[in-house]
């Protein structure tokens, strides 16, 4: 009772609701929203810090700035359902929402003027001519009956995976140890149907969540990059809970040391043994992996994370 009567006090503000209302439509820094709602910056990092303390905002921090986007599980179903009562064309909202808007296009256009610049602005399952589509089709088929809860893509780069798997997913985090590549992602997860959806920067092997914290964790073309490819599935299998499942997409082992040489691969792709053992050493159980044929075949490992596993 205490914790719901705390969220609901932080709430009945205006300038908190108007935070709230914000951060459903994406991940917005104190500076954006000085700019949006017109208001001083000590000021707001009041209002921020009291809506943080109670859990209805999460901050993260990437260098210089401290991003603000609305907390996963309860307290964000909480957040939602006050904010559906809220009319649509309510005026000080309405001019929030434009203002926001147009600060989510401009930093559109300064990331991907930057990506050009550096040569960033690209997939690399396109980057190699792999069949996308049917690997996002196969992932998708992997994924349990239902709907999903709390999913983790480790390494989400311009977080294309996130908005594939956003009609299916309760909650969906990014991360990324690229600031460069995180502002892209945010672009793209500030078009509608993706506000539940969010990214952070974090290192693979040290994420930023607690044990047992989501359902479904993927790296997608992350762990040929990884110089411990061990250390990155034992951190991602820590975050899921029992019964959760880890999907990881990558390149088959193959001979085409100019692709390894030309975009920094540590390794030449993997061998499913080599996989199994590692889904095992980290207390997943594996099933047989699935194969998406191309000019580099694609394999969709995936495992099991079993209660004992975890209690162990």
């Amino acid at each position: 009772m205490n914790r719901l009567l705390t969220a609901l006090r932080a709430t009945a503000e205006p300038t908190r609701l108007r935070l709230l209302a914000l951060a459903e439509r994406g991940a917005f820094c104190v500076l954006d929203l000085t700019e949006i709602l017109g208001q001083s910056q000590p000021r707001l990092s009041r209002h921020l810090r009291l809506l943080c303390e109670a859990g209805l905002l999460e901050r993260a921090r990437e260098g210089a700035n401290v991003w603000f986007s609305l907390a996963g599980g309860e307290a964000g179903s909480l957040v939602r359902d006050l904010l559906a009562r809220l009319p649509e064309d309510e005026p000080t909202l309405a001019a929030d929402r434009r203002q926001g808007a147009r600060v989510l296009a401009e930093r559109a256009r300064v990331a991907s003027e930057r990506f050009r610049r550096q040569g960033a602005d690209w997939d690399e399952m396109r980057a190699l001519d792999l069949p996308a589509g049917a690997v996002e089709a196969a992932l998708l088929d992997l994924l349990p009956t239902g709907p999903l809860g709390a999913v983790l893509d480790i390494g989400t780069g311009t977080g294309r995976l996130l908005e594939v798997l956003a009609p299916h997913v309760r909650a969906g985090v990014g991360v990324d140890a690229s600031r460069a590549m995180l502002a892209l992602a945010r672009d793209r997860l500030a078009r509608p149907g993706l506000g539940h959806c969010s990214v952070r920067q974090a290192d693979m092997y040290r994420l930023p969540f607690a044990d047992a914290a989501f359902d479904l964790a993927v790296l997608q073309m992350v762990l040929h990059y990884a110089e411990d490819p061990a250390g990155a599935i034992a951190e991602a299998a820590r975050v899921l809970r029992p019964g959760g499942e880890l999907i990881v997409v990558d390149l088959a082992r193959h001979r085409r040391a100019d692709i390894v040489d030309r975009l920094a691969h540590r390794w030449p792709g993997f061998e499913d043994e080599a996989l199994r053992r590692l889904f095992a050493a980290s207390g997943l159980a594996a099933f047989p992996p699935v194969i998406v044929a191309g000019p580099l075949e694609v394999r969709l490992w995936h495992g099991l994370r079993a209660a004992a596993a975890l209690a162990a």
